[in-house]
């Protein structure tokens, strides 16, 4: 059956306001809640996130004062959405579990958007992005072996495969090369501006969490590692804001932002495993829905058109958290050497590739390196976490140095 956010109606605003007590949640179970619900809570976090954030961007430029104010009551109500889905996440979790989780979702999200988006250019942004977090659990993995004495399976529960990706010290890029060209707003697909909205929120708020909890560690190769990582991270949101169109007007922006949150929270309606969760997935749906509502009300009396002629009609298949193993091990086998140039794509390194790496480098090993090596011999073995037989490209690590 076809949804169409456009047409419902939610809970009107004035009703939307929780108090304390609704707004104490209980957490999920760190050890035995399904891992996809917890990649389900970490999404959400970042998509409200951004939603905050944006709204805040947009109130810095617009002089209508009953705009702004509109603005302010539904980004108030967004806020608290944030701290429910947020504080879902259970306090007892280490910030380096947490971590891991966080690259999970880049993995397996990432990964499904690529694989659903229908333009060649963006999926190839997916795809590219996506080989580089899936080395950023690889050595995350490493790091939580080393200090927690655990593995990171546990966390993902073999959901998601634990092996090298593209190697980290290879994303290190200069700046110009990771922008890259935005779909056209006139021509683009509904599916496509939601894509792209959704990993850029999502980019965003691993790359807030690592530069927050990065220095709380004391062992130094912890707060080394997170440096590393997390400005990778920074070059991820440069990549992926860069596809959205710069031309669509703050109205549009809005509307597509509310758009994809209904998007999004209905998804994970649709796909939830735990009762709990699913309700608030429900309600803050319903909440959102007037969301819309109001943003589309604005689009139509400032921007001139009909939500209908930027929007999808109906909802998408839902955005769905599943294993992606076969899928990412065809990229390792096909694209692990790729790197940028301009706004494309080559497999050879360049001038500014390798000044930018003897820049940053600075004649030493990067963390993400030495965090395999110290683990290597503490532990005595390599980490490895492989369920499908030896990885997709041998041997090849692609050591430069």
């Amino acid at each position: 059956m076809t949804f169409n956010p456009l047409q419902e109606r939610g809970i009107p605003l004035d009703r939307q306001l929780r108090n304390w007590q609704e707004l104490n949640v209980m957490p999920i179970d760190p050890d035995h809640a399904d891992p996809y619900t917890r990649c389900r809570v970490i999404t959400m976090n970042g998509i409200e996130v951004e939603a905050i954030m944006f709204s805040h961007h947009m109130a810095r430029h617009c002089p209508d004062l009953e705009v702004k104010r509109q603005l302010a009551q539904v980004r108030y109500i967004e806020a608290q959405q944030q701290k429910v889905v947020n504080w879902l996440l259970p306090g007892v979790a280490s910030v380096l579990e947490t971590t891991i989780a966080y690259e999970q979702v880049a993995v397996d999200l990432t990964a499904w958007v690529a694989r659903m988006e229908p333009d060649p250019y963006l999926m190839q942004a997916y795809q590219f992005g996506v080989l580089e977090d899936f080395d950023h659990l690889y050595r995350y993995a490493n790091l939580f072996e080393m200090i927690e004495h655990r593995k990171a399976e546990k966390i993902v529960d073999n959901l998601t495969e634990v092996m090298p990706g593209r190697p980290t010290y290879l994303h290190h890029r200069n700046p110009i090369d990771n922008v890259r060209e935005p779909y056209d707003k006139s021509t683009a697909a509904p599916i496509s501006k939601l894509h792209a909205l959704t990993i850029m929120s999502a980019e965003q708020q691993t790359m807030n969490f690592y530069m927050n909890v990065g220095p709380t560690y004391m062992e130094p190769i912890a707060r080394q590692l997170y440096q590393e990582i997390g400005l990778i991270e920074e070059e991820h949101v440069t990549h992926y804001e860069s596809l959205v169109d710069p031309g669509e007007s703050w109205w549009e922006m809005l509307l597509n932002h509310e758009y994809n949150e209904c998007y999004l929270y209905h998804s994970f309606m649709e796909t939830e495993s735990d009762p709990k969760v699913k309700a608030i997935w429900e309600l803050h749906l319903n909440m959102e829905l007037e969301h819309l509502r109001l943003a589309a009300e604005l689009f139509k009396r400032h921007d001139g058109r009909d939500p209908e002629q930027v929007c999808a009609p109906a909802l998408p298949a839902p955005v769905t958290f599943e294993p992606n193993k076969a899928y990412l091990r065809e990229l390792l086998s096909t694209q692990i050497d790729f790197t940028t140039l301009g706004t494309g794509y080559v497999q050879d390194a360049h001038e500014r590739f390798e000044k930018m790496q003897n820049d940053i480098m600075g004649g030493e090993k990067p963390p993400s390196e030495r965090v395999m090596q110290e683990n290597r011999d503490k532990s005595g073995e390599e980490y490895r976490m492989e369920t499908e037989g030896p990885h997709p490209v041998g041997s090849l690590r692609l050591d430069r140095h």
